[in-house]
């Protein structure tokens, strides 16, 4: 009887944990490619980057696991900020979007930050699994949506295998992402609207169209 009048300790509330701040997480990719362009990818530290941002380490370490996953997050960021422009046809969509991502990689904290993913990735497969993840599957999208937008204009015929549309969509980016980074970064040769014309002309036409 003793023992059934004892009274049962209240279990606490479950923490749900803080929310994430938009703000902090802005301030802390944005000072994740400042660090970059300033310090490089061996100086690069996340208490730096917290200290920029004007948040505690802690913030930064509750979101991020390490370097490789932050400054990943950080170019993915950048990358987002492409959009595919409505101008009227396929090949002038993809001069459009051509043109803006050259654009977004003479910006120094992205070329400076991609290509310091880039580098470390090649030994470090996680790494190069989130770039995937992260950049190289989310932009797809915009192959995606000009594919879309060419077939509701009668430019391009209507997929009705899926394997066979994304293989195309993979194949489509990869030509595209692979020519503009390997001309403004490697080459270091100006993309300028000559080149994105021909560019798109070969992508379009076949490599005929290179002589014209």
């Amino acid at each position: 009887m003793v023992a059934s009048m004892r009274s049962h300790p209240r279990r606490a509330p479950a923490r749900t944990g803080r929310p994430r701040s938009a703000e902090a997480d802005a301030a802390i990719l944005g000072a994740t490619r400042a660090a970059l362009v300033e310090l490089g990818w061996s100086r690069l530290t996340l208490g730096d980057v917290a200290t920029r941002a004007g948040v505690a380490k802690t913030t930064v370490y509750r979101r991020w696991s390490g370097k490789s996953e932050l400054v990943v997050d950080a170019v993915a960021e950048l990358f987002d900020e492409l959009e595919l422009p409505d101008r009227g046809s396929l090949a002038a969509d993809i001069e459009g979007v051509v043109l803006q991502f050259a654009a977004l990689l003479e910006r120094p904290e992205a070329r400076t930050a991609l290509m310091a993913v880039v580098a470390e990735s090649t030994t470090d497969v996680p790494l190069r699994e989130r770039i995937r993840v992260s950049i190289v599957d989310r932009q797809k999208r915009l192959v995606l949506e000009g594919r879309a937008r060419a077939r509701a204009r009668g430019e391009l015929p209507v997929e009705t295998d899926p394997v066979t549309a994304a293989r195309a969509a993979d194949l489509i980016f990869d030509m595209i992402a692979g020519a503009v980074v390997h001309r403004a970064l490697v080459s270091c040769e100006p993309v300028d609207r000559h080149w994105v014309g021909r560019f798109t002309a070969v992508l379009l036409g076949g490599l005929g169209a290179a002589e014209s």
